[in-house]
């Protein structure tokens, strides 16, 4: 099965809180990533999922069995970290099978399971090899491997691809998708790295200083932000936030070229995506801009264009733009894409 469920916890060291009463319902077979800022608690969380730090408060309970004062062993969950630690001296093969072979299982049942993990993982060139031998992504597909073989009720990732350089890490999270797909486990995984978090989970819980600020689908976070922290979060680059007057349902940029436009709800603060700027003349759009920055990605170019009052801001065009550092451009926003935010930074329309 594989069903986790988080009922207010908490986690204080002394009189530090720093898991802040988090309630969260992960289905069997689901995909979700904790995501967030360094110090915002997502791999201590995820280690209280797995055991390796006690719960203060609350309760935590797999396939409905509460497990909270349980140790890690008796979880029935693996765990995989940036640090492959394997055992230098042993084999790929060995590796692999150590488990099962201290928890007695018999031979010819460790060699079948490790050949099949081997085979759905393309290591079955490498079982003789010792992990000296191995490049870092094939080090950590052992690592998986080695965790697989146990048959988990669920599979926790910490910060898994941290150690690879970015061709590996590209590599590794596709195979970690394909390996999800396959195997159709429940899988946890914490990163810092929101692409990684958008290509891979069917949800994400974006965390802010111990508390959830939002969990949802990606597309769902990317469109529709809960609040400002979310919606400078998620994405890259991060959406643009302008601010704005709102009043008698119309809202104006303040320092902006155009408007009044219609509002949908009082707001302070005007969010758009850089893919949702078009450049017009100067004077033809929402605001004007001096392009300051050009940053060549190939097919993309990303601007950034100094708006005066209305500070900084991100523009995504191709990648074959005439514009260079200096031009004056306008910049026309869709109407339809654009998110409002309250005093508070609360979206208006939630």
């Amino acid at each position: 099965m594989g069903g986790i469920t988080l009922d207010g916890v908490e986690k204080w060291f002394g009189d530090l809180q720093v898991i802040k009463g988090v309630d969260l319902e992960i289905a069997p077979g689901e995909f979700v990533v904790f995501v967030g800022p360094s110090g915002c608690g997502k791999s201590t969380l995820l280690r209280m999922i797995g055991g390796l730090e006690d719960t203060s408060r609350g309760r935590l309970l797999i396939d409905g069995r509460d497990v909270t004062d349980q140790p890690p062993a008796k979880r029935g969950l693996a765990m995989v970290f940036q640090s492959y630690a394997l055992y230098p001296h042993m084999s790929v093969r060995e590796n692999m099978g150590f488990s099962l072979k201290t928890a007695g299982a018999p031979a010819a049942e460790i060699t079948r399971q490790v050949d099949e993990v081997a085979r759905v993982l393309k290591l079955e060139p490498y079982l003789d090899r010792r992990p000296r031998d191995l490049s870092g992504g094939q080090r950590q597909r052992v690592a998986i491997g080695r965790s697989i073989v146990r048959e988990p009720t669920a599979f926790l990732f910490d910060e898994p691809l941290s150690n690879l350089d970015a061709a590996l890490r590209v590599e590794m999270r596709y195979e970690i998708a394909k390996l999800h797909r396959t195997l159709a486990a429940t899988m946890i995984y914490v990163t810092h790295d929101q692409v990684e978090a958008m290509t891979l989970a069917d949800r994400i819980v974006v965390l802010e200083a111990g508390r959830i600020a939002q969990v949802g689908s990606p597309r769902e976070l990317y469109e529709r932000p809960a609040n400002l922290f979310v919606a400078q979060f998620i994405g890259s680059p991060k959406m643009n936030i302008l601010p704005c007057r709102s009043e008698a349902g119309d809202w104006h940029i303040e320092g902006g070229t155009g408007g009044p436009y219609a509002a949908p709800h009082p707001a302070e603060h005007l969010g758009i995506r850089p893919e949702h700027i078009t450049l017009t003349a100067p004077g033809e759009g929402n605001c004007d801009g001096i392009v300051d920055v050009v940053e060549y990605l190939g097919a993309d170019s990303f601007l950034v264009l100094d708006c005066g009052p209305l500070g900084a801001l991100t523009v995504r065009v191709a990648g074959d733009t005439v514009l260079s550092p200096g031009d004056r451009a306008g910049l026309r926003f869709d109407q339809s894409r654009l998110s409002f935010f309250d005093k508070e930074g609360l979206a208006t329309d939630r």
